[in-house]
């Protein structure tokens, strides 16, 4: 926060008398202790926050604590800070929309007499939004989740039920979970969960510390509630009083489950939505189904930089910044932000988004015409909410004035559409708004306000009532104007009486304290200060003039006053009335919101896709059962948006049987890790809706996308960086199906070589014989390619996913042993080390390279793979020579353990000497046949 450091030179003075002090203070020591919540106290001009409050606002956001003042006497002084009214709202946005740590309180009173006006947290940001979004726009919609916790022998049964206060979303949901609560997590992902209830019991038992780690991972603020808040009973009463239509719906919603309705119960009781009555009738109720989007964990989150972060150097380092070139003001931007998070599973409402999205991206008019029309509509949810909730004025009816005459426009645009998708683009947007425009539903509303509002003050930045849209409120716009009139003519007889050019010499002025009054500059007062004393009241006398009244002046301006308050009053009941009427077309805003985003954010997609130096594609999707996952020419979105980069393209080919595991080594910074991942980011973008950075895409849809990349310790939770490597690997071999996409990077190197590499063989084996998911393991261990190659040997009745060996690219110069690398990924393994080169790009001392060198060359003599070097000192700097190629020792090693394998199998103890003999001898002569264009199995024959 830059500007703390200029907040901090005008800090506001902290202004209290002694009784004022010790009324504070005494009232101070009866609020409650909570740790979690920062208060702060409205002293009319500044705010204040004292104690532990203060100690924290002056180390995080002023970076001091010489800004903090003592309040009261020594023995019980109090530290306090005062904060200036744009600090606070710098404040109060980090604690609510960054921050998951804390709630926030705002006080109002003076002395001992204080009261809470306003809480927050960062689920349920209501009460702040207008300071929050005062000057930015909401980007996402918190939610709230409160989760009721079952175990069983057989796993845990999970509750959850959810609100969105700002969208007016109710929901419950169940579904079985492992230990490590993997579908909690991709729950709260989903839904976008900013803060999650846990009865108070189940957050302190073993069983739920998991549970709590998994809410860590995900950002998502730990409320605890009484368990006795767990409640069902009255809540279908209670849900028919705040959801919309006919009860039957949610009594049969609610009867489907066993745990959500507690864990909804409790929600109701915590955001107290049935104390708010504008509630009443404006909610929606919906199940959730864990199984309707792509589960997407915070490993997977991460890895794929899908969300923006306060670290990104730009705005295309994650995939939201990238994707975000929607118009509307704010709508776009959270739809966008939930798309990211529930990518889909149906294929057809895939296909119906790249429908959509080829359209615009193949009729650019169409494209800029529509995106040059949404730049003009407000952010209809917002407004909609404050009508809901009884906040909304004049100047939010007009902005959704504003934004419905635009409708017009948008819908000649699609009318004038006539290419291949014109049916597609009629019944989701044409028809829709069609309806909606109709004289029974928004032109009634424009005609209400063409024929309310006083339009052509808009200019003037006056929201009023328009005087001819009621009698009375004509009758008393004409008394007023009458006597104004009344006031100009006193005006000009006075200039004339006194004998002062009018408006040059004698001004007519109006202020809240005298009302109308007569001013003359000091310098013309001599002129007529006889008249002044005997025929005037002086009222004022400053630099700027003297200011009197006689006896007509204030006769009339009284009547001219109680004619404005009369008009006012009439002008505030008008408007209540209209923006009642106009809270009545609220549903329809809410329809309109939802297909102007949609169209919003498809919009964006199409303008990503065709602005970008190298034009996206758009991806053939295929079930989840069916087709294979191959991008040809695939690159990394955000990586390719860097201004410094080059990117090359590369083929990702997951074909089930062949090329379904795919095992990829290479050097460090070859290029492996952003493979790896630009893969899981093309299936999720395609799942979106959107077109692919690809040359040519086909995806069969994946369920869940599964990331365990790079390496990070969680010592604050007591978790190191191989503790959390196996959490994440284990969350991978618990959750994963057939379905789903892995992807795995340098498994297994943060414990010994020998442990590493046997749980990253295990972990491969594992996934290859029992998940059978479509899988891209990058890895330094060059020992794991063999998998490949016993799988080549396998059973042929025997079903098998099909595992293949990549290797990135790079070239070593025989001469200066320079490193260069290609990040081409190509076929097969990779046939040697570059650690030792990479220390040298790292300018390592000459001494260390040469001992490096000569501490692998003979560690490699005792490795399996058979490698022999020539003399070490002959040998430093010298390419490293091999006795055999590594595919023919990766093959042999493949076919000399699968004849161990079957002899140690052979029943010698139920066999007689001359049947044994037979079928070892059977087992040998099948080796030497696969031997002979095996030198290494040859060899290897030569010492069994």
């Amino acid at each position: 926060m830059n500007e703390n450091l200029g907040e901090q030179n005008k800090l506001p003075e902290l202004k209290l008398d002694a009784s004022q002090a010790q009324g504070f203070l005494h009232f101070f020591k009866t609020l409650p202790d909570d740790p979690r919540a920062i208060r702060f106290f409205d002293r009319r001009d500044y705010y204040t926050a004292h104690g532990e409050n203060a100690i924290f606002i002056a180390k995080t956001y002023y970076h001091t604590t010489t800004v903090l003042r003592q309040l009261g006497s020594r023995s019980d002084a109090l530290s306090s800070v005062s904060v200036s009214r744009n600090m606070f709202e710098t404040i109060a946005r980090d604690l609510l929309l960054e921050r998951t740590d804390h709630t926030l309180e705002l006080y109002e009173g003076s002395g001992s007499n204080w009261r809470l006006i306003k809480s927050g947290t960062p689920g349920n940001i209501s009460s702040f939004e207008e300071i929050l979004f005062a000057s930015s726009e909401m980007q996402d919609s918190p939610v709230v989740v409160a989760l009721s916790p079952n175990f069983r022998e057989n796993g845990c049964t999970i509750g959850l039920g959810f609100v969105d206060l700002t969208k007016r979303v109710l929901g419950m949901g169940e579904f079985l979970d492992d230990s490590h609560f993997t579908n909690v997590e991709s729950a709260l992902i989903a839904l976008g969960c900013k803060e999650c209830l846990l009865p108070t019991e189940s957050s302190k038992s073993n069983e739920n510390r998991m549970l709590c780690d998994a809410l860590t991972r995900c950002g998502v603020m730990l409320t605890e509630r009484k368990k006795s808040e767990y409640k069902t009973r009255d809540l279908v009463q209670d849900l028919g009083r705040l959801v919309k239509g006919s009860i039957e719906p949610v009594r049969d919603l609610v009867s489907g489950f066993e745990f959500a309705p507690g864990a909804l119960g409790a929600l109701l009781s915590y955001a107290e939505l049935l104390a708010d009555e504008s509630s009443y009738g404006n909610y929606t109720v919906q199940g959730y189904n864990l199984g309707r989007y792509m589960r997407l964990d915070s490993a997977a989150m991460k890895a794929l930089n899908v969300l923006e972060s306060k670290t990104d150097a730009n705005k295309n380092f994650s995939l939201y910044g990238l994707m975000n070139r929607t118009c509307t003001a704010g709508m776009g931007k959270r739809l966008l932000h939930r798309w990211l998070k529930q990518p889909l599973l149906d294929v057809k409402e895939i296909n119906s988004r790249l429908d959509v999205v080829q359209a615009f991206v193949e009729d650019t008019v169409l494209c800029q015409d529509l995106r040059q029309h949404l730049r003009r509509i407000s952010d209809i949810e917002q407004l909609v909410r404050s009508l809901q909730k009884q906040r909304a004025g004049l100047h939010h009816v007009v902005k959704l004035y504003q934004s419905c005459i635009r409708l017009p426009y948008i819908k000649s645009a699609l009318e004038r559409y006539d290419g291949q998708f014109s049916s597609v683009m009629k019944e989701r947007y044409f028809k829709p708004l069609e309806l909606w425009t109709s004289d029974d539903h928004l032109n009634k509303f424009i005609g209400l306000v063409e024929a309310a509002v006083d339009l052509d003050q808009l200019e003037n930045g006056e929201y009023m009532i328009a005087p001819s849209y009621d009698s009375t409120l004509t009758d008393l716009k004409k008394k007023q104007e009458s006597q104004e009139s009344l006031i100009h003519d006193l005006h000009k007889q006075t200039a004339k009486d006194l004998d002062l050019p009018i408006d040059k010499a004698l001004k007519l002025d109006k202020s809240t304290q005298f009302g109308h009054v007569f001013r003359i500059t000091k310098k013309e007062e001599p002129k007529i200060r006889k008249k002044l004393s005997t025929e005037f009241i002086v009222l004022e006398t400053r630099k700027d003039g003297v200011k009197f009244v006689n006896s007509k002046l204030k006769r009339l301006g009284d009547q001219y006053q109680k004619i404005l308050e009369e008009y006012k009053n009439c002008q505030r009941e008008f408007v209540n009335r209209v923006v009642r009427t106009v809270a009545t077309f609220s549903e329809v805003f809410e329809s309109l919101a939802i297909l102007l985003s949609e169209l919003d954010v498809l919009l964006s997609f199409a303008d990503l896709a065709s602005s970008c130096p190298t034009p996206y594609t758009r991806p053939d999707i295929t079930s989840s059962d069916e087709g294979d996952i191959i991008l040809e020419g695939s690159r990394h979105p955000c990586v390719e948006a860097q201004d410094w980069v080059n990117f090359i393209p590369n083929d990702c080919k997951l074909i089930r049987g062949k090329s379904w595991f795919q095992i990829i080594t290479g050097p460090n910074m070859g290029g492996k890790s952003t493979f790896i991942r630009q893969v899981g980011v093309n299936i999720l973008m395609a799942q979106v809706g959107s077109f692919v950075p690809c040359d040519k895409a086909s995806i069969s849809v994946r369920d869940c996308i599964f990331a365990r990349v790079g390496a990070g310790d969680c010592q604050l939770r007591g978790v190191s960086t191989f503790m959390l490597e196996m959490l994440e690997t284990s969350s991978i071999l618990r959750g994963a199906t057939d379905k789903s996409l892995i992807i795995i990077d340098e498994l297994g190197r943060g414990t010994s070589t020998y442990d590493g590499f046997g749980l990253a063989w295990a972990i491969c084996e594992h996934i290859v014989e029992l998940i059978k998911a479509p899988t891209l393991f990058a890895t330094h261990f060059h020992e794991l390619t063999a998998l490949a190659y016993e799988r080549e040997n396998d059973d042929p009745q025997r079903k098998t996913v099909g595992v293949a060996n990549y290797h990135v690219s790079a070239h070593i110069d025989s001469s200066t042993r320079k490193l260069t690398m290609l990040y081409k990924v190509e076929p097969g393994a990779c046939d040697q080390s570059f650690g030792i080169h990479v220390a040298e790009f790292a300018n390592f001392p000459e001494r260390v390279i040469t001992l490096a060198r000569e501490k692998a060359a003979e560690l490699e003599d005792f490795s399996p793979s058979a490698i022999c070097f020539v003399d070490a000192a002959q040998e430093v700097g010298a390419k490293r020579k091999r006795e055999f190629e590594l595919d023919a020792v990766y093959k042999g090693a493949a076919r000399a353990r699968q004849f161990l394998e079957a002899f140690a199998a052979l029943p010698l103890g139920t066999m007689d000497k001359i049947q044994a003999l037979q079928e070892i001898r059977k087992l040998v002569d099948d080796l030497e046949n696969d031997a002979k264009n095996c030198y290494w199995l040859q060899q290897f024959l030569q010492q069994v």
